[in-house]
């Protein structure tokens, strides 16, 4: 495993990898954390070979209060463009990572945790988890757009310009973008998701993963053209024939290793 400061990992046998914030008191991300952020879902195969899924959680009582406040006060125009890079390399690589990942959500998910949690591929958390945009309140801006990943926009604009936080029991009732799970149940649920995640054809999970990237911001047809155009290309793949084999037969599949090809 790789050594890294501010995040903890831990591989699964079933191909999940477990990812933790970890920068006490709440995680608060500065500009080292960022970077490591970015290096780790970049390339998480180096931890681990056969990976299929992520789960990222928070250590502590927060999944991620927000920024590093103290060193986002120092930022000037001068030094605030290669900042700005940091931040957005961590979540466009979160985004953009080969596989999925589930976040696991608890306590808050402030400003940059918002961002993080809404840069993964599924969203769990407890009922009384918080997320927020308290940007103006400490007169940044940003994480709107990560929001509109998980809320309608005129949600996406009263918390925006309010800066009050919701629960995640409220945020799903208006947008059923997050998996609720029963107090003290939030990884167990996460892992869960993951696990199913998984269970599926590695070479599938990654073609998925970045055709869902490329198609989220496509209108309808050319969005579902693309999407077929991988349909094709799968289908000259033996786990596409497995697939269809073993559930016709209703056994588990035996699913060919990822090849370098996929990666």
């Amino acid at each position: 495993m790789a050594d890294y400061q501010y995040l903890k990992t831990e591989a699964h046998p079933n191909g999940v990898l477990d990812v933790r914030l970890a920068r006490p008191p709440a995680n608060a991300v500065d500009r080292a954390m960022y970077i490591e952020i970015a290096t780790l879902f970049r390339d998480p195969d180096a931890l681990l070979p056969d990976l299929q899924a992520i789960v990222l959680s928070g250590e502590g009582k927060h999944f991620c209060a927000g920024n590093d406040l103290d060193e986002f006060a120092t930022m000037t125009p001068d030094n605030g463009d290669e900042r700005m890079r940091r931040v957005r390399e961590a979540f466009f690589a979160i985004q953009d990572c080969p596989v999925p990942v589930v976040g696991a959500v608890h306590g808050a998910a402030l400003g940059t945790g918002l961002a993080i949690a809404a840069s993964c591929d599924v969203l769990v958390a407890l009922p009384d988890a918080r997320f927020g945009l308290p940007e103006l309140t400490v007169g940044v801006m940003g994480g709107a757009r990560h929001l509109a990943r998980l809320a309608p926009q005129a949600v996406v604009r009263r918390m925006y310009f309010t800066g009050e936080p919701m629960t995640a029991q409220a945020l799903a009732e208006v947008t059923g973008a997050i998996v609720l799970a029963e107090p003290g149940r939030l990884l167990e649920t996460a892992h869960g998701i993951a696990a199913r995640i998984a269970s599926f054809s590695p070479t599938a999970i990654r073609i998925s993963k970045r055709i869902l990237n490329r198609v989220e911001e496509m209108d309808l047809q050319n969005g579902y053209t693309a999407e077929q155009a991988c349909t094709v290309r799968m289908s000259g793949h033996p786990d596409s024939k497995e697939a269809l084999k073993a559930f016709k037969e209703r056994r588990a599949p035996n699913y060919l290793p990822l090849s370098d090809e996929f990666r």
